[in-house]
């Protein structure tokens, strides 16, 4: 962890695309720092950068200037099998479009990253059946993605990132493609993560919902924090 205590840092970040012959900067000097178990919601106008924000914290991106660190340890230092390191051990990431892997099981797909750690098969096993009981899983763990429901597939593709017990969890646009009860089910479920296992959640999202539950509003406007309200 950081001296300051953050799991996450953001320092002075700025990225800068090039379309064609313009440059088109997303982040403008962007700061921002999140604490452990901090339940956070990035919002603002489509544009402003919240993606790209969630991409340079989860290591899938580099910022063209500035600095990243997770739990202390800066991203730009660091090798890119370090790198594949962090990412798979520190942070979860939960997409929009799920992203399970369409021939494996629930079961299989919520292993996925603590079989790549070398976690063996019996800690697997009790982990997963724990975090399905948690989720309302419970007999659906050999059904494939195409035989659950999108509300489900979001709840294995949770249970993935949250498994292997990571840093801080990185969820984008996360209830865009459920209905509103699964909406509602969804983050009561992540409230209740982060409540009793203190799981570090930053999302973006455009919904009101998420909004409402979140404990912290950091409002992203043109590649810079415009406002951060805390609500503990």
């Amino acid at each position: 962890m950081s001296a300051s205590g953050a799991i996450v840092s953001v320092e002075e970040v700025t990225k800068i695309y090039q379309q064609g012959k313009v440059e088109v900067p997303a982040l403008r000097g962007l700061d921002l720092e999140v604490g452990p178990g901090e339940l956070t919601a990035l919002y603002g106008p489509s544009g402003s950068g919240k993606t790209t924000l969630l991409n340079l914290v989860g290591a899938l991106d580099r910022p063209t200037s500035g600095r990243v660190s997770i739990e202390g340890r800066e991203l730009g230092t660091l090798s890119r099998r370090a790198l594949s390191r962090l990412r798979r051990d520190r942070i979860g990431f939960v997409f929009q479009a799920y992203n399970l892997i369409p021939v494996l099981t629930a079961y299989e797909n919520a292993e996925t990253v603590m079989a790549l750690q070398g976690v063996d098969a019996q800690a697997r096993r009790q982990k997963i059946g724990e975090l399905f009981a948690e989720m309302g899983l419970s007999g659906l763990e050999d059904r494939r993605p195409d035989e659950l429901s999108g509300g489900q597939q979001q709840r294995v593709a949770i249970a993935r990132a949250i498994a292997a017990d990571p840093a801080v969890v990185l969820a984008d646009e996360p209830t865009a493609n459920v209905d509103s009860e699964t909406s509602d089910r969804l983050l009561g479920m992540m409230e209740q993560l982060n409540r009793e296992r203190r799981v570090t959640f930053i999302f973006s999202t455009h919904d009101p919902r998420v909004m409402e539950r979140a404990r912290r509003l950091v409002r992203i406007v043109d590649g810079r924090v415009d406002g951060d309200e805390r609500r503990d």
